[in-house]
């Protein structure tokens, strides 16, 4: 059996491992110093990281150990066109390039939950930012941990023979303690370490692929020759005459509804953000998270997922998500088995380390600095973060006994925020978004989330027939995934619209504070004529470079896609139109704002 195989680490393989803790660890040491000097610095570094660090490190916690297991997953279920559930989220990360990104540097926040009480002001807003602060540094922090370690288990079960308490347990502690020593100087640092090291194990893999199938016009002629071979597998998108109806209707929606609440930039992103030097460097991280996440980063894990189809045969009722390790222990020698390994370990830290410290931040600035412990020494505010990452990496244990499928944590995620995704882009634009708004879609897009749960709980209580059950479970199960979001965006804005107007707007006084800290363009109606000195950013530019932006990522992607696959006049067309692309939308990074320091903050 492969993983027997690989669980015979050579001395060389134990090396690079062992190589890599003392490093990582090495890191978190150098930087507890710095970590230990104030809040600020434990979780943005005091606003001093530059924009390539800064993005790298968004770049290398989403690239989790989860994702090459999910992707692969992916391409020996559906093809290459099931990875626009996560493809679609360009369009939004370009968004918070030109739209959003410079708008997070000028809030000057620590977390994007303390932007509640900048936004809106009150006892209600504060409240809000109390309830987000656990919501999201907990609850959605949870399911984030729990697939992550799952992937971990998942790995290790296969290539080192673990079980999943073992595993779980080890991987936790190992990233937890660098995590408490180090701070965000630590983990940015680490990230850049770690994607370098990922980046290589997984190009390394390709490569042996490739070698052995006899280059990508091999690979790709073997698998046309399997038994079952099914053309889509090759398919960037889907085949409108041959794909069923659920297949299309999802991926509309992915293009034209998914990718919403991604668009402001939010959690470890809006961290890093905040982090950067000034405005201009917060964009440059934002571009360059998004270029390395969706041009350079996924062929590697569609390549191995698609050459496994070779050596491992899809068989009924099989994990696809165990696809990619069973590659690793079928092609890697010694030295390349303990570096893969260890890339792969360093793909986990880099997402744990980031989740960790993201939580904290929540927990620590938005729930105890603000409603329970106000005025104390910055040295407890820092023991009381690390203190904090030890409570997190406990819950995050516990999480992943709960998630058996990668995927199905992501799909449910995606579902769960779905319906904030329009108040969560328009707050900065609208000055008639409100708290209640955001109130209001947050609970209903809960609410409607989980119907599949309240339609369990009613049929077990006697008050659902066996019939409305079942199409309950149909419409909340995977097949009508692009059915279910697009429902609950609809149903949520039919709910946070009313909300919206039928509710006090935020006080004049306290939007324009905001108004001139901020300088949003858009629609600002009585807060824009109360203050005609503010020279506020000229949005022309900013569309331009998102239509150009997104051009860029996806000829850029499809490029390198059609390149791996031997299609070599379109691949080079379609970077060719990516570097065109490229141009036009670098000169709207640089030109979008009409004065990047026009006017100073106001607090």
């Amino acid at each position: 059996m492969e993983s027997a195989v690989l669980g015979r680490l050579g001395l060389l393989d134990l090396s690079i491992i062992a190589a890599y803790i003392v490093v990582a660890f090495g890191i978190g040491v150098w930087f507890s110093g710095r970590a230990g000097r104030s809040m600020s610095e434990f979780f943005i570094a005091g606003r001093s990281i530059p924009w390539w660090l800064a993005g790298t490190s968004i770049v290398a916690t989403t690239f989790a150990v989860d994702t090459p297991l999910a992707i692969a997953g992916f391409v020996r279920t559906d093809g290459i066109y099931a990875n626009w559930f996560w493809w679609c989220l360009a369009m939004g990360g370009m968004l918070c390039v030109f739209f959003y990104a410079r708008l997070w540097r000028r809030a000057e926040v620590v977390t994007d939950v303390e932007f509640l009480e900048l936004r809106y002001g009150g006892r209600h807003a504060g409240a809000l930012r109390g309830f987000m602060a656990v919501y999201g540094g907990v609850l959605f922090n949870a399911i984030v941990m729990g697939w992550v370690l799952v992937a971990m288990a998942k790995l290790s079960e296969v290539l080192l023979g673990w079980d999943k308490l073992t595993a779980v347990a080890l991987f936790t502690i190992i990233a937890l303690v660098y995590t408490v020593l180090s701070g965000f100087w630590g983990v940015v640092m680490t990230d850049l370490l770690q994607f370098i090291i990922a980046m290589i194990g997984s190009i390394s893999l390709m490569i042996f692929v490739f070698m052995d199938t006899g280059g990508p016009a091999g690979m790709v002629a073997q698998i046309r020759e399997l038994p079952a071979f099914d053309p889509k597998v090759f398919h960037f998108v889907p085949n409108w005459r041959t794909a069923g109806g659920l297949v299309l209707v999802t991926f509309l929606a992915q293009v034209l509804v998914q990718w919403w609440p991604k668009g402001q930039g939010d959690g470890y992103l809006a961290q890093r953000l905040f982090s950067t030097r000034n405005e201009e460097e917060s964009a440059l991280a934002a571009l360059w998270f998004n270029y390395a996440c969706y041009v350079l980063r996924p062929w590697p894990w569609i390549v191995v997922g698609l050459a496994s189809l070779i050596y491992f045969p899809v068989m009924q009722g099989e994990d696809p998500e165990l696809a990619y390790p069973r590659m690793i222990a079928h092609f890697l020698p010694v030295g390349f088995r303990g570096l893969m390994i260890a890339s792969l370990l360093a793909a986990f830290m880099s997402t744990m380390d980031t989740q960790f410290n993201w939580g904290a931040s929540y927990l620590v600035n938005d729930l105890y600095k603000r409603f329970i412990k106000r005025d104390a020494s910055e040295r407890h505010y820092v023991l009381a973060s690390r203190l904090a990452v030890v409570l997190l990496a406990g819950i995050g244990a516990v999480a992943a006994w709960q998630f058996d499928s990668i995927f199905g944590a992501w799909k449910y995620l995606a579902v769960l925020i779905a319906g904030t995704g329009p108040v969560i882009l328009l707050r900065w634009y609208w000055w008639r978004i409100n708290v209640w708004s955001e109130i209001a879609a947050l609970l209903s897009s809960f609410v409607v989330a989980n119907g599949g749960v309240w339609a369990r709980l009613l049929h077990r209580a006697g008050l659902l027939s066996d019939t409305a059950l079942e199409r309950a479970t149909w419409f909340y199960g995977g097949d009508a995934f692009g059915i279910r979001i697009t429902a609950v965006v609809a149903i949520c804005a039919a709910v946070w619209l009313p909300v919206t107007f039928l509710t006090r707007p935020v006080p004049l006084d306290h939007l324009e504070r905001f108004f001139r800290r901020v300088r949003p363009g858009g629609w600002w109606g009585p807060v824009a004529k109360a203050c005609p000195d503010v020279q506020r950013d000229n949005l022309l530019p900013a569309w331009i470079g998102w239509f150009t932006g997104v051009g860029c990522v996806y000829a850029g992607m499809f490029g390198l896609g059609w390149l791996c696959l031997a299609e070599w006049g379109k691949g080079i067309a379609a970077l060719a139109l990516s570097v065109a692309f490229g141009a036009a939308m670098l000169f709207c990074v640089f030109e979008s704002p009409d004065a990047p320091n026009a006017q100073p903050p106001v607090k």
